[in-house]
């Protein structure tokens, strides 16, 4: 099913990121004018496979693999200049020249931040999220504190210098009040170094909500690439266990100025298992040689950190809030060829909370971490071959077909993208 011309669609994440979004935004990106990042920062980390070549991307779109659409990074999106640019000269290593555009709104990650990343990730403690030290958290603080640097500042010099002035003394200051550590940073080196990455950015630096407000109403596709997952967005995830940003379908409106109304199409990407990377509650979790065997045969390793993620049995009850809150209009299971071979199958359809029932994930701390869950066993199948990926998902065992049934039945939505394999043409549309 693609892309019907002048639709948008978004794409989000319906577990806790690692789902296969980057792949399933990859497929459909040939029909798109436009494929746009609309939250999070370079803390995200999407991996796509094309005619058996990998491409690791953290900031820019996953449809920048494609010669037509335009790529861009709206203003939800906190940007860390350096890692941008070293994003764009190793695509340009690898053949491709990104058409890119950069909303002039979007703040920037500066070198402070990802020292009071490390210092509060300390100071949490057993509260920690499991952040990647990237500066995500504070960068969204000072957004809110209005107290940030946007892109559109480093067109200015004395701007710049009028606020990095006013940021170096509060972080100095919220820096010696939580650590330790030494503020060492030199204003001049960062002010003139931050200078130059903003000349060198500068072509690509936009009003992008004129933009794509523009586009729009001339009939052009857009598609919206969401990071991380629905259990991570800061208010209906497993807070404090989440990221800094809202990671619904949503948020397309704040990080973009894209009518939230407009939207045609809502696709939650969901593994056929689970796995995620960080701290906190994950009630369907595996441990011992199970995890080793489903980690190893999944490749379960963060793109962004390389850390191992941790594994488990599908949770419907996290695909069902997904599903609500996000309103989607159909999910795109991934990696259900690496359940191939599985004996017999265990999906999450419920919590027990203290002896009661639970089909929701509730907003109690205390209630996620004494969740367990109840399990319905279903059959496994075995190899799918090429000539399944040929012959369409009618040919894919009967056994596969059941388990995607379970789901539509269990979160009330229809799976529409079966994906088989890491490759763009693994991938099966019903």
């Amino acid at each position: 099913m693609p892309l019907d011309q002048g639709t948008i669609t978004v794409i989000v994440g319906a577990q806790w990121g690692d789902e296969g979004k980057g792949k399933i935004t990859d497929f459909f990106s040939g029909d798109s004018d436009y494929v746009v990042r609309y939250h999070g920062g370079n803390n995200a980390g999407h991996t796509v496979i094309v005619n058996g070549d990998t491409y690791k991307l953290h900031l820019i779109p996953s449809g920048v693999l494609y010669p037509t659409p335009i790529s861009i990074i709206g203003n939800g999106v906190v940007i860390d200049p350096k890692a941008l640019l070293d994003e764009v000269s190793y695509l340009k290593t690898k053949g491709v020249t990104p058409n890119l555009l950069i909303s002039d709104r979007a703040h920037i990650i500066m070198p402070y931040h990802k020292m009071l990343d490390l210092a509060l990730t300390n100071h949490q403690q057993n509260l920690a999220a499991g952040s990647t030290k990237r500066g995500i958290a504070p960068v969204y603080g000072d957004k809110m504190f209005r107290n940030g640097i946007r892109m559109v500042d480093l067109l200015e010099p004395n701007i710049f210098h009028e606020k990095l002035n006013k940021s170096f003394i509060f972080a100095t200051n919220l820096l010696s009040a939580i650590s330790s550590s030494d503020f060492d940073l030199d204003f001049d080196s960062v002010y003139n170094d931050y200078l130059k990455m903003g000349k060198l950015l500068s072509p690509y630096i936009s009003d992008i909500s004129l933009e794509l407000y523009n586009a729009y109403n001339n009939n052009k596709t857009i598609l919206f690439e969401g990071a991380q997952g629905i259990s991570l967005d800061v208010d209906h995830g497993v807070y404090p266990y989440t990221t800094s940003s809202n990671t619904i379908a949503g948020s397309i409106s704040t990080g973009t100025g894209v009518s939230y109304r407009d939207i045609h199409r809502i696709i939650g990407v969901t593994k056929a298992y689970l796995s995620r990377v960080g701290e906190g509650p994950l009630p369907s979790e595996v441990h011992g040689e199970e995890a080793i065997q489903l980690r190893e045969k999944g490749g379960e390793y963060g793109t962004t950190t390389g850390r191992p993620r941790r594994v488990g049995w599908l949770d419907l009850v996290q695909v069902r809030q997904a599903v609500r809150v996000n309103g989607l209009t159909e999910i795109a299971l991934t990696k259900l060829d690496i359940l191939s071979n599985t004996k017999e199958l265990s999906v999450c359809t419920e919590y027990d909370i203290n002896g009661v029932k639970e089909s929701e994930i509730p907003a109690s701390l205390h209630k996620f971490r004494s969740a367990k869950p109840i399990y319905k066993q279903l059959p496994g199948w075995g190899d799918i071959t090429s000539s399944m990926l040929k012959d369409g998902y009618d040919s894919l065992p009967n056994e596969l077909k059941s388990y995607v049934q379970f789901i539509e039945n269990q979160v009330n939505c229809k799976v529409s993208i079966i994906s088989v394999g890491p490759e763009r043409h693994q991938t099966i549309i019903r």
